[in-house]
């Protein structure tokens, strides 16, 4: 059994590495809430928000002329499921790497306790109260 420590410490380390990739790859979020979370955990470079305006295909093609890699975090429910598997296929079809592994970290790290992007500040706050138990 994972304890809490083990837990916060391993989420520490995704978060680092997402700040790290982060800083040559955008990452594409849903929504503004989304970005919000990621910047108050310390996440600085750019991050594309999915909106309305655009076709998911019309963002893969504009990323594709200014990318070469991107970091695909949809949230980690079905619909997230989904989104992340348009925009892998997109991406691709523009000549971009989509990287859903820190994705994939995440919701296996945080099952039944946080299914969103959103919700990961309080996950990690409490991840760090049980861990000071």
């Amino acid at each position: 059994m994972t304890s809490s420590r083990e837990f916060l410490e391993k989420m520490d380390k995704v978060i680092s590495d997402l700040c790290e990739l982060n800083l040559e790859s955008p990452i594409i979020v849903e929504g503004p809430n989304d970005r919000r979370a990621l910047r108050s955990l310390g996440v600085g470079g750019e991050i594309i928000v999915l909106n309305g305006r655009h076709t998911i295909f019309e963002m893969c093609e504009e990323i594709g002329r200014r990318h070469r890699r991107a970091i695909i975090l949809t949230d980690w429910d079905r619909k997230g499921g989904q989104l992340c598997r348009t925009l892998s296929n997109g991406l691709l079809s523009n000549g971009v790497r989509a990287d859903d592994r820190l994705r994939a970290r995440i919701s296996s790290l945080s099952a039944g306790e946080s299914k969103d992007v959103e919700g990961l500040p309080s996950y990690m706050e409490r991840l760090k109260k049980r861990a000071l138990k």
